[in-house]
């Protein structure tokens, strides 16, 4: 799908405007009520449909549409994910509720840059190395792997550990020895250091490139179109700042999450070795985007069912 540049600015500029709305919305620190997230979660949900009816509308292509749900659906799954190390960091800087929501706003922007460098990279691999698919689809069939690994360990006693990047921009700059409202730099001591705040929203932006390292193998695996890749990234994270609040306690709830996400990354490597095998002139079967979206949210919501029942026994067990 050839999609020209005047598309690319305008989608650019409506995002930056949607972006821009939500920053001066919440710009005043305060504590998010489940309202307030749910409606916010609503809004960008509804978005994200009204988008991907658009590309079926304006471009005529129902494939460009099924490739984008799939692939809002597939990183919006695997954001909740990043839930769980969102809540790690936040305790681990001990950042106060009034201002979390700050906090995750600029921490996703970061994100939403940084992935928007791998995908362009991921794009022009894709686009000169066919073979490319052979690696992401065994990337992800051993990274569903290891998810199910992680998902029989007791993580009752996990924390967060600052990456080398964090603790190098720490070194350089200096920390201040608490938070100043939602300031990013003060003066200690005669020199500009960060705030904790700052710390954190790096923390979390950073953080979130790690889960991109599986995240975008995983859409390329259903669309191999930058602008639906990145679209459906833009869509999933700018709505999980609200997901955050809205889910709370929910996320310990979600005990299967793990197993569900490893099926859904097996089934998408496995996916990418077919297409990987097809591209090179073996007669085997290609799994369509009808089928991929299907498999996914058939299984999302299996795992959610089955982790609330296996929560409540828990819970009647005690």
């Amino acid at each position: 799908m050839e999609i020209s540049w005047h598309l690319w600015v305008l989608t650019l500029v409506v995002l930056s405007l949607l972006i821009g709305a939500d920053f001066l919305i919440g710009r005043k620190p305060h504590d998010v009520s489940i309202r307030e997230a749910a409606t916010w979660t609503v809004v960008w949900t509804v978005l994200a449909a009204l988008f991907g009816l658009g590309l079926w509308i304006v471009l005529g292509d129902g494939r460009a549409a099924q490739e984008f749900f799939a692939g809002f659906v597939t990183e919006k799954s695997l954001s909740v994910d990043n839930l769980f190390v969102f809540v790690l960091i936040m305790a681990k800087f001990a950042v106060p509720s009034q201002l979390q929501q700050r906090v995750l706003l600029v921490g996703v922007l970061i994100a939403l840059v940084l992935r928007a460098v791998f995908i362009a990279a991921g794009a022009a691999i894709v686009a000169s190395f066919s073979w490319v698919f052979y690696l992401f689809g065994a990337f992800l069939i051993y990274t569903a792997w290891k998810l199910i690994q992680e998902a029989r360990k007791d993580e009752d006693e996990e924390e967060f550990e600052e990456n080398r990047l964090l603790k190098s921009i720490e070194k350089k700059f200096g920390v201040a020895d608490r938070y100043h409202g939602t300031k990013l730099f003060v003066r200690a001591g005669g020199k500009r250091v960060l705030t904790p705040l700052m710390v954190v929203m790096l923390a979390i932006g950073t953080t979130d490139v790690l889960f991109a390292l599986d995240s975008i193998p995983a859409i390329f695996g259903l669309t191999q179109d930058p602008y639906i890749v990145f679209t459906a990234n833009a869509f999933a994270l700018m709505g999980l700042r609200q997901l955050y609040f809205l889910l709370g306690g929910l996320l310990k709830k979600l005990v299967h999450l793990g197993y569900g996400l490893s099926v859904i990354l097996g089934f998408i490597g496995v996916k990418l070795v077919l297409h990987a095998l097809h591209e090179s002139g073996l007669n085997v079967p290609v799994v369509s985007v009808p089928v991929s979206l299907g498999v996914i949210c058939g299984v999302l919501v299996l795992t959610t069912i089955t982790s609330l029942i296996a929560s409540r026994r828990r819970t009647a067990e005690r």
